[in-house]
């Protein structure tokens, strides 16, 4: 019996011996398909050739079992990329833990995952994998599931609502499903505590079942398409530390009971359709840190308990329809970082202890009814970067110090009644980038010191009592582009330095008093906006402003002229004197061309005359006839015959076909080269279908305000001629064709300092249309193919406006629906072009998958951003591009509110400069409003 036993024994542990070399052997078999099918350095240190029985559990981020078995599998973010084998449970059948997030994994790996009914924890995030997901409910053992910042489509995988197990659930930036909604099962999950579902397409109501979650520490619901009122149950989540409901359609009350939460750290409730007001109970919430609720309908006044508050960092309420005055002891007792109550009806005082706690960055009060003084308090907010008080009823001096701010970047004090004078102390505003005063009671002098303040791209004094001359130093900003000083009582020459300001794109002293000639110098700034009317200037126009067409921008100087030689028919200002030799030669110069254009228009004559064909005839007559009928608008001076113009639209000067017309390349007879459009009418006599549009009266108005625009990176529009049979627009002609055929179909190569050079001056011309003009034009059909390169391929941003135009009666430039940033998306995806050198769409980024999709996929890591570069570009400036890459991807933010204004998009540009000698890093530039982006 002891004998049958010890066999026994012998045999099954032989048995178990050659079980666990099978399941070794087993194991090591997936760990070969992984290095066979993957790349990355990585896995380099992986030796499947040790000797040793079970060498794997040794791998970096593989963990064993004291039975050899492979339980924790840990590759996430390694940067490896290719196809994962499938069945990885059949190989490691113990497995527990797999994270495979921020690789760049493929293949039908996931459906297998199914059968893994001991995982408790899957991270794939980050991977982009498509494809539709399998039900999960045999994956009962899972605690943590993050499938976040994929682009899954089809049904969302409800069988998740059956894993009980569940304590982390993350489905984070997956807006490819079908819309679905939360289920009143939801409640079942009684272990989770972390819940983010943010842009995944959710729908429908808040379930009130979700107050029985009470488990619940993160919840997290933004980006989605819920509705209706927020539930109170939520009160009953005791745990809860963070809330986000923002970017939804949630309207009624904010819950009162929300004030018992008393672990809160973090509520956003952003941008929905909320009224009523923010209830006492969660300003008095004792550990609350972020309050968020701007972009609503709240109204009521802020409760007074939350200047108690000693964990306040972020309170953001702006945009809504707030009231009453602000707590004195704002900020007194909490380290605010963050205090953003523009578009308001507050009123009152401003706080005067907001910075106390020394860590105020952000300090956005504008459009709002405060009164009083600026404290002299906020001299010692050292830490400010962005400080906007601008359209309230301010009064008194500016405290010294506020213009000295160290690390301010923009100074916003407009539409205030302010007085006194600018201090010196803005020498010391190393920082400063944009100086708002406008509009204000300022007097003095502009002082001289401002010049210190040396990273300035817009000042903005104007509508002030500012006198004496323009510092001569102002020429030392070398980065400023916008200098408005209209509307003072500047008594001064026009400084000669201006003219070393090349960056400038907006200059208007008009409105002063300013005398003297005007420095020829300042031609270099041509074709810039400027405007010198209404002042005392006196001498002769230079030349090249009259040729540019900016006349008009000199109206109002009585002692101003213009040479016989530039501007012969212009009445609105005097013939300059003449020297006798000067007459004799234009006598000369009149008697010659006089002859010339009797000889031509004799020869023209006869040869017309002398025609035999009917058909050519008719058509100079219907030409004719035409050409005397033509309603003309001309916004740039340049010298040409109506008729020049119609007879050379022929079809051999034809360059382009587009939805809206023809375009002609014409060489004038006085060698200047023009490009004309002609847009169709009903009334002509080819047929044409209900789609086209009479140019009627409201786009004649909005071609007039495209011919008002002047910048040097917006196409010229010379003329308008509108008649019975056509409409031509006259612009100025661009030799390298657009961008579109340059970087796609050009025969050289475009390299980085271009593309960048072409990138800043897109991104000038948006800036200038955005924030330059009242009222702003947005674009709405910024891409590759309207933007247009001259013979030293500086971009010119070309028909912003009129194509939309054509398409659809009364809708304009202008509309409310559209929005800049939109401008912003579509500029970010220009971007991508210029530094990929691929077009929006291509093959190879897959089906329905775009370029911002395939960006998205290639910048986990530097090597693999590296290969979405254009190979065609040099090496040595990747760094510079990268910069500009990662300006694209902000650009194109899914949320809008995310996406920098093109004039912070500018700065970038700038900082990115590839030609700087200096590589300093790029500026953290923040926008407008302070809406940090909510991604995990």
């Amino acid at each position: 019996m002891a004998l049958h036993s010890t066999i026994f024994l012998c045999v099954w542990l032989v048995c178990l011996s050659c079980l666990s070399q099978a399941a070794s052997t087993n194991q090591s078999q997936f760990f070969t398909l992984m290095k066979n099918s993957l790349y990355g350095n990585a896995l380099s240190k992986w030796n499947l050739n040790g000797g040793t029985e079970n060498s794997f559990c040794s791998f970096a981020g593989i963990s064993c079992n004291d039975q050899g078995d492979v339980v924790k599998m840990d590759i996430g973010g390694w940067s490896l990329s290719g196809q994962f084998p499938a069945d990885i449970c059949s190989y490691l059948p113990q497995l527990r833990v797999l994270r495979l997030g921020h690789n760049k994994l493929h293949g039908n790996f996931f459906d297998s995952f199914i059968n893994c009914s001991l995982l408790e924890e899957l991270d794939m995030s980050f991977l982009y994998l498509r494809g539709t997901l399998p039900d999960l409910s045999p994956m009962q053992s899972l605690r943590i599931l993050d499938l976040s910042c994929n682009l899954f489509t089809g049904k969302f995988p409800m069988s998740v609502f059956n894993l009980t197990n569940l304590e982390l659930l993350n489905f984070n930036e997956n807006d490819g499903f079908d819309l679905w909604r939360l289920p009143a099962s939801i409640s079942r999950l009684s272990k989770l505590k972390s819940m983010i579902l943010m842009t995944c397409m959710v729908e429908g109501l808040i379930p009130p079942s979700i107050g029985n979650m009470t488990s619940l520490v993160d919840l997290e619901l933004g980006g989605n398409y819920l509705m209706g009122e927020i539930p109170t149950e939520l009160g009953l989540l005791k745990n809860l530390t963070h809330l986000e409901l923002y970017y939804n359609q949630l309207v009624g009350g904010i819950p009162e009971v929300l004030g018992n939460l008393t672990e809160l750290l973090d509520l956003d409730m952003s941008v929905n359709l909320l009224t009523g007001k923010i209830p006492e109970s969660i300003c008095k919430l004792p550990h609350l840190r972020v309050l968020q609720v701007y972009n609503n309908s709240l109204t009521g006044e802020l409760p007074s308990v939350i200047g108690n508050s000693t964990t306040l960092t972020i309170l953001s309420i702006y945009g809504n329809q707030l009231t009453g005055e602000i707590p004195w002891n704002m900020g007194q007792l909490s380290p605010l970082i963050v205090l953003e109550l523009s578009e308001n009806h507050f009123s009152g005082l401003l706080p005067t202890e907001a910075c106390n706690g020394g860590k105020l960055q952000y300090f956005l009060f504008l459009d709002n009814n405060f009164s009083g003084q600026l404290p002299s308090s906020y001299a010692n907010c050292l830490t400010l970067l962005r400080f906007r008080v601008s359209s309230n009823h301010l009064e008194g001096p500016i405290p010294e110090g506020i213009l000295g701010l160290p690390h301010a970047s923009i100074i916003d004090l407009g539409y205030n009644n302010l007085s006194g004078p600018i201090a010196g102390t803005i020498g010391n505003a190393r920082n400063l980038s944009e100086l708002f005063i406008q509009k204000n009671n300022i007097s003095g002098v502009i002082p001289p010191e401002i010049s210190g303040a040396a990273n300035l791209v817009k000042i903005d004094l104007s509508g002030n009592a500012l006198g004496g001359p323009i510092p001569l130093e102002i020429g030392n900003l070398k980065k400023l582009n916008l200098l408005l000083l209209q509307n003072n009582v500047l008594n001064s020459s026009i400084p000669e330095s201006l003219s070393s300001l090349k960056s400038l794109n907006v200059l208007d002293l008009s409105n002063n008093r300013l005398t003297g000639k005007i420095p020829e110098s300042l031609c270099k700034l041509l074709p810039n906006s400027i405007n010198f009317s209404h002042n005392l200037l006196s001498g002769p126009i230079p030349i090249l402003f009259v040729k540019g067409g900016l006349a008009e921008s000199f109206a109002g100087n009585p002692g101003l002229c213009v040479s016989v030689s530039t501007d012969s028919s212009n009445g609105s200002f005097p013939i300059c004197p003449q020297t006798s030799t000067r007459k004799k030669l234009n006598s000369i110069w009149a008697i010659g061309i006089s002859s010339a254009i009797i000889t031509l228009g004799t020869i023209l004559f006869l040869k017309r005359q002398c025609s035999k064909d009917k058909s050519v005839m008719e058509r100079d007559e219907t030409l004719s006839s035409s050409l005397f009928s033509y309603d003309v608008k001309s916004f740039h001076r340049i010298n040409f015959d109506q008729r020049e113009i119609v007879e050379a639209m022929v079809d051999d000067n034809i360059v382009g076909h587009g939805g809206s017309g023809t375009v002609y390349r014409i060489v004038l007879s006085s060698g200047e080269v023009v490009a004309v459009k002609r847009l169709w009418s009903q009334s002509a006599k080819d047929s044409v279908s209900e789609d086209h549009l009479v140019l009627d009266k409201g786009l004649k108005t909005e071609v007039e305000t495209l011919g008002s625009v002047r910048h040097k990176n917006i196409i010229k529009l010379y003329s308008y001629f509108s008649s019975r049979d056509c409409s031509l627009l006259v612009y100025e002609y661009m030799p390298n064709g657009n961008l579109y055929e340059a970087l796609h179909k050009g025969p050289y190569n475009l390299d980085w300092p271009i593309r960048h050079q072409i990138a800043l001056g897109i991104a000038q011309g948006l800036a200038y249309l955005h924030h330059d003009l009242l009222p702003p034009i947005i674009h709405r059909d910024i891409k590759s193919t309207n933007i247009l390169l001259d013979a030293h391929y500086q971009p010119k941003v070309a028909d912003f406006g009129i194509a939309k135009v054509l398409k659809a009666r009364g809708e304009y430039a202008y509309s409310s629906k559209a929005t800049t940033k939109c401008d912003v998306y579509s500029f970010g995806v220009v971007l991508m072009e210029l530094i990929t050198g691929k077009r929006p769409a291509e093959p190879e980024f897959g089906e329905n998958k775009n370029i911002i999709c395939w960006i998205s996929t290639k910048v986990d890591t530097k090597e693999s951003t590296v290969e979405a570069l254009d190979k065609r570009l040099s090496g040595s400036f990747r760094e510079d591009i990268i910069r500009v890459l990662r300006i694209a991807i902000r650009c194109t933010y899914g949320a809008p509110a995310l996406r920098p204004t093109m004039n912070e998009v500018v700065q970038l540009l700038i900082e990115a400069d590839p030609c700087k000698f200096d590589s300093r890093k790029l500026s953290d530039m923040t926008k407008e409003t302070f809406n940090p982006p909510k991604a995990k």
